[in-house]
C-alpha cells in the first residue's frame, strides 16, 4: 500500500471512524473537531501537528509516529501509548481526558500537561523527568519505578506517588499534595 504525504492541511469535523484516515505522512496539520473513536491510526507518521476537540478514545496507534504533536481539548481514553513507535516520541497535553491510557515505558521528558484527567493512567518506568502537571487529576494513577525528577506536580492532585520506588529527587509538590506521597504509608496528616 503506497503511503500519502500530507503538509499544512487542516482536516475539519471529518468522521475517521467512518471513514478511516489514509497511511502516509501528516506535517505541520491541524485536525479539528474530528472524529477517531476505535479508528485505525497504525503506522501513520503525525510531525508537528496539533488535535483540537477530537475524540481519538480506543483508537488504535500500533507503529503511530508521534512527533511534537499537541492535544487539545481531546478524549484519548484507553489509548495504549506504549504501542506507538518511540523514536522522536514527543506529546503535550491540554485540556484532554486520558483516562485508562498506558504510557508503559515512554521518554516522556520536559512533557507539558494542563487541565488534564489521567485517572487510572499506568505511568509505570516512564521518564517523565523536568515534565510539567498544572492542575491534573491523577486518581487511581499509577506511578511504579519512574523517573520523576524535577517533574512539577505542585498545582495537581489526587496522585498516589511512592517515593522509594518512584525517583522523586527534585520533585516539586505542594503542601496539600504531600498526602499523595505518603498514602503507602497508612499515616492521617492534618
Amino acid at each position: 500500500m503506497e503511503k500519502t504525504y500530507f503538509e499544512h492541511q487542516a482536516f475539519e469535523k471529518i468522521d475517521f471512524s467512518k471513514n478511516p484516515l489514509p497511511k502516509g505522512n501528516y506535517e505541520n496539520c491541524t485536525f479539528g473537531n474530528c472524529e477517531f473513536q476505535n479508528a485505525d491510526l497504525s503506522s501513520i507518521h503525525f510531525s508537528e501537528c496539533t488535535f483540537i476537540g477530537c475524540n481519538l478514545s480506543m483508537a488504535n496507534i500500533r507503529q503511530t509516529s508521534l512527533v511534537n504533536i499537541v492535544f487539545r481539548e481531546c478524549k484519548l481514553l484507553g489509548w495504549h501509548f506504549e504501542n506507538c513507535n518511540k523514536f522522536l516520541f514527543s506529546v503535550q497535553f491540554e485540556n484532554c481526558i486520558l483516562d485508562l491510557a498506558s504510557l508503559y515505558q515512554l521518554p516522556l521528558k520536559k512533557m507539558h500537561c494542563k487541565n488534564c484527567s489521567f485517572q487510572e493512567v499506568v505511568f509505570t518506568e516512564c521518564d517523565l523527568s523536568e515534565s510539567v502537571f498544572e492542575n491534573c487529576d491523577f486518581t487511581h494513577a499509577i506511578f511504579e519505578k519512574s523517573i520523576l525528577e524535577k517533574a512539577d506536580f505542585r498545582t495537581s492532585y489526587n496522585y498516589a506517588i511512592h517515593p522509594e520506588i518512584n525517583k522523586i529527587k527534585g520533585a516539586k509538590f505542594s503542601i496539600a499534595g504531600i498526602r499523595g506521597l505518603l498514602v503507602q504509608y497508612d499515616i492521617e496528616v492534618e
